[in-house]
């Protein structure tokens, strides 16, 4: 009979922390918590609660990753400017943007590279200013062509997208989609249905939009390509005020939302290019929630539901990802 000296040429570890990168199917012995662990596959995706936010916020801005995350602006209420940093563990205040806002949409590969853009200003009015963010300051550029709030948004620092969202032109429910090369915002095709409080996951040249808001909650989703939108089938669930993560075009994940005219929902639904199929819920119900990272490895954080605005952090682990569990010894 096999035994785990035989198969992986070593006996069970014994460690006062889990190592940092464990091979799948190791098992080691954390003699802190006092627990047998394994580092496995996982066979369904789940969300996890993460470090709390030093403030609760709604409607901030995001970037990043699980591990490396930021949040800025939004909503305590009243409209703020702060910024917050994630290290994968916990939330660290750092340098304000240099204009308050909430609604904005945000870019960005990790905490120390992000992009925050448009959104709504503490007197209410629509912003286009963008600022840059490196680590250290944020530095204000190029502004957008199209003042607007509630906007679709993913990519990083040096290419981004920007799409949808509420503007005072008339309609207020905007179709408008602007590419950013690192340097200027330029104007490019219309999404197909124009609505505010949608979200967006993927890049600059491979995104998909979905959710939003223009007479009533909708469950469109659209696929762009880097030239057109495409109308692709829809959400499970219609829902406004929702968020996401994502890489591309075929892998991304929509969670939170409000479903109707009141309440808020804790749906994930999963995106695989064709369809979107409904996985694992959040912990926590919640509306006007920030989300970033990938559609394996997602982070979620703040949102109202109910009010105040809340500090709640979650993580997501997707099917097939690699996670550390805890061995039952009963």
């Amino acid at each position: 009979m096999a035994t785990y000296l035989g198969t992986h040429g070593s006996r069970i570890q014994n460690y006062t922390t889990d190592p940092d990168n464990p091979n799948t199917g190791e098992v080691w012995y954390n003699a802190t918590a006092n627990t047998i662990r394994v580092e496995a596959v996982t066979t369904a995706g789940s969300w996890a609660a993460g470090g709390a936010l030093n403030t609760g916020i709604e409607k901030s801005g995001g970037a990043g990753t699980q591990t490396s995350a930021l949040s800025f602006g939004g909503k305590l209420p009243p409209t703020t400017n702060g910024v917050e940093s994630y290290n994968g563990t916990n939330w660290t205040e750092i340098a304000n943007l240099n204009l308050a806002r909430n609604a904005l949409g945000g870019a960005g590969a990790s905490n120390t590279s992000a992009l925050a853009f448009g959104g709504e200003s503490p007197s209410g009015g629509n912003k286009n200013e963008t600022e840059l963010w490196n680590g250290t300051n944020w530095t204000e550029v190029n502004n957008l062509n199209e003042a607007r709030n509630s906007l679709a948004s993913c990519g990083i620092q040096t290419a981004a997208l920007a799409a949808g969202g509420n503007s005072t032109d008339s309609p207020s429910n905007r179709a408008t989609t602007e590419s950013w090369n690192g340097t200027n915002w330029t104007t490019v095709n219309n999404m197909n249905s124009g609505r505010y409080n949608l979200a967006g996951a993927g890049t600059n040249t491979s995104a998909v939009v979905f959710g939003g808001y223009d007479t009533a909650q909708r469950a469109y989703s659209e696929s762009w390509n880097g030239t057109n939108w495409t109308e692709t089938n829809d959400l499970n669930e219609a829902r406004y005020a929702l968020a996401g993560s994502g890489t591309s075009n075929t892998s991304a994940l929509a969670f939170g939302g409000q479903p109707g005219l009141a309440g808020s929902s804790a749906k994930t639904e999963l995106w695989n290019g064709s369809n979107w199929t409904e996985d694992g819920d959040l912990n926590n119900a919640r509306v006007s929630l920030t989300g970033t990272g990938t559609a394996t490895l997602g982070l979620v954080f703040g949102g109202e539901g109910p009010p105040p605005a809340q500090t709640l952090t979650e993580e997501w682990t997707g099917a097939g990802a690699a996670q550390t569990r805890t061995i039952s010894t009963d």
